[in-house]
């Protein structure tokens, strides 16, 4: 009997070590499964996008956005090139490389060039400094400009046909005027509504509203829906009570599906929360030591049915950080100073497409975008 024990008792051992490391390999696969499903993380797609044609070189770039097609528009900044960058442009040409691609391109996700144009034309003034992109579903592509008359957003068809525009290429009138601009950063669209928010923004400190079809005024409010001030500020300090009033750069504006509007305030490390009639709901503040340029410079909204979370960009700080959109709380960032892939120089927009990916750009020097892919199952 004793050799039949041994077997037994010898068996019955393995099916409990093997069901010890069953139940300690569950145990331990639970909280990652968890973490992967809640919070978004993403990697880095160096070959993304395809060398542009034509022997183009992008400049700075102002502002990214993504269709409803998935499709990734951008517009940078050929004036920002240097003679070496752009100098098979000079005369004589100074080099092979390169020539200043058109201030607007269209690309897919693959990284391939679909359309591109802008700048002068007829019947229009193009801006100063391009800055800030949108595409509504209707067809028509909003952009704006940052240089000292840049008072204006302009609507153009998706192939570049000027339709209208906002405010006027001239100097700004103030805070509380409605019928001019102040170098605008960024513009939003409700499409129920048919209207279109902008971040007025680097002259002036508010956001203003304005219907997307007839361009007619609506409404507009300052920091904390309090009346928009111009009056000269002080420089940001950490330890002093938080402003009342918008600093400038009043940098993006962005519409959740719940109905709340989303500001940076950049140089005062904010972001401020609405209602669509400019209520002030609450405000989450980030890196709130941070000075220079400030950490808050642009949000996207995660495409989850709950838009569970936000993405913040902050160009000083040079990283983009994952934060639960109802209590600002933030779980995760990505991204450092430097210029190797996946890394930033003054990442200074960014947007999400359908899939959870992650598209930025950059200007001063950094003069590029780039993809992040979602790497975690955060969309269900």
């Amino acid at each position: 009997m004793a050799p039949w024990h041994d077997r037994a008792g010898s068996a019955s051992a393995l099916v409990r070590h093997a069901l010890s490391i069953l139940i300690a390999a569950v145990v331990f696969a639970l909280p990652c499964a968890a973490i992967a499903g809640d919070v978004p993380t993403f990697a880095v797609d160096p070959s993304w996008p395809k060398q542009l044609p034509n022997n183009w070189i992008l400049g700075q770039v102002g502002g990214i956005t993504v269709d409803g097609q998935g499709h990734i528009w951008v517009i940078h900044r050929p004036r920002s090139l240097t003679d070496d960058e752009k100098g098979a442009s000079l005369n004589p040409p100074r080099s092979k490389c390169c020539v200043s691609a058109p201030p607007v391109l269209e690309f897919d996700a693959e990284g391939n060039l679909l359309r591109s144009w802008g700048g002068p034309g007829q019947g229009y003034e193009w801006v100063g400094r391009e800055h800030g992109i949108e595409v509504d579903e209707r067809g028509f592509v909003w952009i704006g400009g940052n240089a000292d008359n840049d008072n204006a957003i302009l609507k153009f068809t998706l192939d570049g046909r000027f339709v209208a525009q906002i405010g006027k290429i001239a100097p700004s009138l103030g805070s509380n005027d409605t019928t001019q601009l102040g170098k605008p950063a960024e513009t939003a669209i409700d499409k129920e509504a048919n209207e279109i928010y902008v971040a007025d923004g680097y002259g002036n400190r508010r956001v203003i509203v304005f219907d997307a079809t007839t361009l007619a005024y609506k409404r507009h409010w300052g920091a904390y829906g309090n009346k928009p001030d111009d009056a000269k500020q002080g420089p940001y300090d950490p330890k002093a009570q938080a402003a009342q009033q918008f600093g400038n750069p009043v940098h993006c504006v962005k519409l959740a599906n719940d109905g709340l509007v989303y500001v940076c305030d950049r140089i005062n490390n904010r972001i401020q929360v609405f209602k669509k009639d400019g209520s002030f709901v609450k405000e989450f503040f980030f890196e709130k030591n941070t000075l220079g340029n400030g950490a808050v410079w642009d949000i996207a909204i995660w495409p989850d049915p709950k838009q569970t979370w936000l993405l913040s960009a902050d160009g000083e700080n040079n990283e983009i950080r994952v934060i639960k959109r109802d209590d600002g709380s933030v779980v995760g960032s990505f991204g450092h100073n430097g210029r190797n892939a996946g890394q930033f120089h003054w990442v200074h927009a960014m947007a999400i497409d359908a899939k959870g990916n992650v598209y930025t750009a950059e200007v001063d020097t950094g003069k590029r975008i780039q993809k992040f892919k979602l790497t975690s199952d955060a969309l269900k």
